[in-house]
């Protein structure tokens, strides 16, 4: 992969963790950072048209991920402070790989959860879905309107499951 391709999918990935982290305005907030390089809150209040405060948020969402850094320079007159911002590329993989981890666990757990479990389904309310255990409970009756619960093949879940766990399993490879 070339410097200008790396850079690019660099860009890209940080516009999806800006998104992440704060919509569109958080986009626009990394853009003007990517620009500026180092600049203050109220630049890009200027800059982007959003509210002050909703830049700060943004802000120490991204700093408190390591994704932007800040120095500090007090004001000899007025004994203010003045936060100058830039970012921290560098920190981006560890953040996405970081967040690929816990996803892995959470994919890894659901899938025990799966497997050790058999599952009944109401055909009419499409949001019941309950372990044989909890079926047992109600007598596999629907908890919501009474109908009869249905077992459910739960194989296609396990497969896309594991699909999803090997992606990620490949990707933290790399």
């Amino acid at each position: 992969m070339g410097v200008w391709s790396t850079l690019a999918l660099m860009d890209e990935e940080l516009i999806k963790v800006a998104r992440f982290f704060g919509g569109d305005d958080a986009v626009k907030v990394v853009e003007v950072l990517q620009r500026m390089k180092e600049v203050t809150d109220e630049i890009i209040t200027t800059e982007t048209g959003i509210r002050l405060n909703t830049i700060r948020k943004i802000l120490y969402k991204l700093y408190d991920h390591a994704l932007v850094s800040s120095t500090r320079v007090r004001n000899e007159t007025t004994g203010w402070y003045t936060f100058y911002w830039r970012l921290q590329p560098d920190q981006l993989d560890a953040f996405i790989r970081s967040r690929k981890r816990r996803t892995l666990e959470k994919l890894k757990s659901r899938m025990e959860h799966e497997r050790s479990h058999s599952f009944f389904i109401c055909e009419k309310c499409s949001d019941v879905r309950l372990t044989f255990e909890d079926g047992m409970e109600t007598a596999f009756r629907c908890p919501k309107c009474g109908g009869h619960l249905t077992g459910v093949e739960n194989s296609k879940i396990i497969e896309k499951l594991s699909d999803l766990i090997k992606k990620l399993e490949d990707e933290l490879r790399e």
